[in-house]
């Protein structure tokens, strides 16, 4: 019987093909949206964790002023460098530690110019930040000490000042400071918030301090933890010495904050995650939509084959096959709009992550929800229409023209 039944939904369904597929466009949409906004969601959170992750392992930075409104940021006295070597030395479980300040300036090279970001910094920071030389060397101990003016420039300065050429032993012009090129960075590529992480000179941070800031404060300190040492440890041990040096008696609030990466990570994770799941919630509202579609149609087929059901009835069908028999019609257009629409979704949730150059994460649970919950509109809007066909008078039906 179950075989006749959807043998006869299908008939029915194919009789008014057009109508049977504005029906379930409702339902396709409902579950496109939904597997797109999720696919999308999930390849920016896998995006975002590799982005923050690729900033360094292990790591958390220190800045003067608490973040936050009332907190106090910009009367908060800066860092120097000698906070930075406390931290080296008197923090365990500390793998390195660096200094950095940064500023905007013109960068000149023969007649070609360009106004990038400009980094005072040490050797250290390249260990932090995992960022490898695709030439040269890195800044040596003298050239830091001695705050001699060389650079370190990225990607997208060599390419948009030097072309082709590995500009290491050429002369640039930082601002009005002449700068012997020492090394090319790696190309990292734009980050999560659209910035160009490659458009960037590093300087040794006194020569930075004296010639392009003006100044000797510090703007970050960046802290590396050992491998296999707790980052939380390691910030409270930051936290504590820097309140000694910055002389906060117990019970005062600091005027300084210390952030780990990895507790940025999983907020970012978090917070997108939770975004995900709203933008499918609120996608899975279409599929409601969809439903009422569905029922609104089974109800009119209802009218259009009353005398049909008349007869079934009348030759001896029971209420129960005339209530299957509608309630899979209902189902089979649920499930065909259910299956189309996971196609369209995944095409469009992999256009979506393409666009934002993000990978593609396909989860088969949402895929499967999305269908299963496409079958309960059916099931659960296919039923009304259904059990008004099942009770419906033989006689009254057969009047029906």
């Amino acid at each position: 019987m179950l075989t006749e039944t959807i043998k006869l939904a299908v008939l029915a369904i194919r009789r008014n093909a057009v109508r049977s597929f504005l029906t379930v466009l409702g339902i396709v949409i409902g579950v496109a949206a939904v597997i797109a906004m999720v696919t999308a969601g999930n390849g920016a959170t896998v995006q975002i964790t590799r982005e923050l992750s690729s900033l360094g392992n292990n790591m958390l930075f220190a800045r003067p002023g608490q973040e936050g409104p009332g907190a106090p940021s910009s009367q908060a006295r800066s860092f120097t460098l000698k906070d930075v070597d406390a931290i080296a030395r008197q923090v365990p479980g500390v793998r390195a530690a660096t200094s950095q300040s940064q500023t905007s300036a013109v960068v000149v090279a023969g007649s070609r110019s360009r106004s990038t970001a400009v980094s005072g910094t040490d050797a250290a920071y390249l260990v932090i930040q995992d960022w490898k030389l695709a030439s040269g060397r890195n800044f040596t101990d003298g050239e830091i000490r001695a705050g001699r003016p060389v650079c370190i420039v990225g990607e997208t300065v060599r390419a948009d000042l030097f072309g082709r050429k590995d500009p290491v032993g050429d002369t640039i012009r930082v601002g009005a400071v002449s700068c012997p090129v020492i090394g090319v960075l790696e190309a990292k590529g734009q980050s999560t918030m659209g910035t160009d992480r490659d458009d960037v000179v590093l300087m040794p941070i006194r020569a930075f301090q004296r010639r392009i800031q003006g100044n000797t404060t510090v703007g970050t300190i960046l802290i590396s933890a050992a491998d296999g040492v707790d980052t939380a440890k390691v910030q409270r041990g930051v936290e504590r010495i820097l309140r000694e040096r910055r002389g906060i008696l117990p019970g005062r609030s600091d005027d300084f904050s210390v952030r780990d990466m990895r507790q940025i990570v999983q907020t970012m994770t978090a917070t997108t995650t939770v975004l995900t799941g709203l933008l499918g919630a609120v996608a899975a509202v279409s599929l409601l939509v969809g439903g009422i579609g569905i029922m609104n149609i089974m109800l009119v087929s209802v009218t259009e084959r009353t005398r049909e059901i008349g007869i079934r009835l009348a030759i001896g069908a029971e209420e129960r096959q005339v209530l299957a028999q509608f309630l899979v019609e209902a189902l089979v257009l649920s499930l065909f709009g259910g299956l189309i629409g996971i196609l369209v979704g995944l095409a469009l949730g992999y256009a979506a992550v393409t666009a934002l150059g993000a990978p593609f994460t396909v989860d088969p649970t949402t895929v499967a929800l999305a269908f299963l919950f496409s079958a309960m509109v059916g099931i659960v809007f296919g039923y009304f229409p259904a059990r008004r066909a099942a009770r419906l008078d033989p006689i009254e039906a057969l009047r029906r023209e």
